[in-house]
């Protein structure tokens, strides 16, 4: 894996998390965003190019390239699949280009009938998402001349199973997970205000699951998870007994049987939707919406601008393994014609004890996926 790559995604999830700021439960995938920010840097011109050039953090003449590697790089990687879908209007030419560096089973021509288009391009996400994910994030219109997609879906199993048992959460009964484990190193704590425990996946992905004191902010948690490093902190076997950090206490045992690390979460799904032009300019995005002119002339000739931009991701933390999905959707009008209205999806919880997840790839550190679970992605007892 590029380190210039995984850099650049590691900063773009940390300055999302920033933006977002969650006060309730949420996921999202920086990976599934950058390469559609890198292709659209490398064919844009103008205050557009510069924009998306800052986003992605590298050259643009380098960044089509990137992003169908990177794509590609992931897609053969054990329990996780990586796609890039790109949809044109019949009327729409592609330059030579741009059709070179994007592989032709990646392309294909919307109908012109909306119905229809939707129903191919849910299809397209449910199929590449492995079902997690129902529908693209954002719709289309009698505009839309172009539609650039990825889609990253990943399946793991624990190395060591949870056990599965019920406990009352909030006033709801909740699947409890727990298990036994004689690594303490499994967990360490950072400054004495993170404990970061690291549950380690069969394949080459792990997820960190971070909590910090009961008042900080979800966003700080996270960005605190993300800068560490895999030996950041103090180790289990090394933590101070009296004030181990946050969510861990000591309880004496038996000097005869080894020192265990008891573990104990709910189990949990967290789905959600963004708006990406929310955030237009964390994206580069800003410029590339004026439909005044034309921003991609790497594309095509035809003037095209940015009207719409959004991701819908998934994740599931159960017994036996992780499951996580995205797909992340921008469609292109031609310039000239009004941009549709924005829709903005918030979402505004308080919640008790909330704590951060992020799934990694072990040996590159790129941040697969990261989140926050909190009170209401907790799963009910059916």
């Amino acid at each position: 894996m590029d380190d210039a790559i995984v850099t650049a995604i590691r900063r773009l999830t940390a300055d999302w998390v920033t933006a977002l700021a969650p006060t309730g439960s949420t996921a999202l995938s920086a990976v599934g965003a950058w390469p559609l920010l890198a292709l659209l840097a490398h064919t844009a011109d103008g205050p557009a190019r510069a924009e998306l050039a800052a986003a992605v953090g590298l050259e643009p003449e380098q960044a089509g390239a990137a992003a169908v590697r990177l794509l590609a790089e992931l897609d053969g990687t054990d329990d996780l699949s990586a796609a890039l879908g790109i949809w044109t209007g019949k009327q729409l030419e592609l330059r030579d280009e741009f059709a070179a560096l994007v592989p032709k089973a990646h392309r294909g021509v919307l109908a012109g009938d909306q119905e229809t288009d939707r129903a191919a391009l849910d299809a397209w996400a449910r199929e590449r998402t492995r079902g997690l994910i129902e529908q693209m994030p954002v719709g289309i219109s009698d505009d839309t001349r172009l539609v650039l997609a990825t889609a990253l879906a990943l399946t793991t199993e624990w190395q060591q199973p949870f056990n599965e048992g019920s406990r009352d959460l909030g006033g709801s009964g909740r699947p409890w997970l727990s298990r036994t484990d004689t690594d303490l190193d499994s967990v360490r704590v950072v400054d004495g205000s993170l404990s970061l425990l690291r549950v380690a996946g069969t394949g080459p992905v792990d997820v960190l699951l971070a909590i910090g004191e009961p008042d900080a902010a979800p966003a700080g948690v996270l960005l605190a998870a993300l800068a560490a490093g895999p030996d950041s902190g103090i180790p289990g076997s090394a933590l101070n007994a009296d004030e181990p950090g946050p969510g861990l206490r000591t309880v004496p045992g038996r000097a005869y049987a080894p020192p265990l690390l008891f573990v104990g979460l709910p189990a949990y799904e967290v789905r959600s939707t963004h708006d990406l032009l929310a955030h237009d300019d964390l994206f580069g995005l800003t410029s590339a919406q004026d439909s005044s002119r034309g921003h991609f002339p790497g594309i095509s000739a035809d003037p095209l601008a940015i009207s719409q931009a959004g991701q819908a991701t998934v994740a599931r933390f159960h017994a036996t393994g992780f499951e996580a999905a995205s797909v992340t959707m921008m469609a292109m009008a031609v310039s000239g014609m009004p941009p549709p209205p924005q829709r903005i999806r918030n979402l505004h919880l308080t919640l008790d004890r909330p704590f951060g997840f992020i799934a990694v790839q072990r040996e590159s550190g790129l941040p697969l996926f990261a989140g926050w679970s909190a009170e209401d992605s907790w799963v009910l007892v059916s």
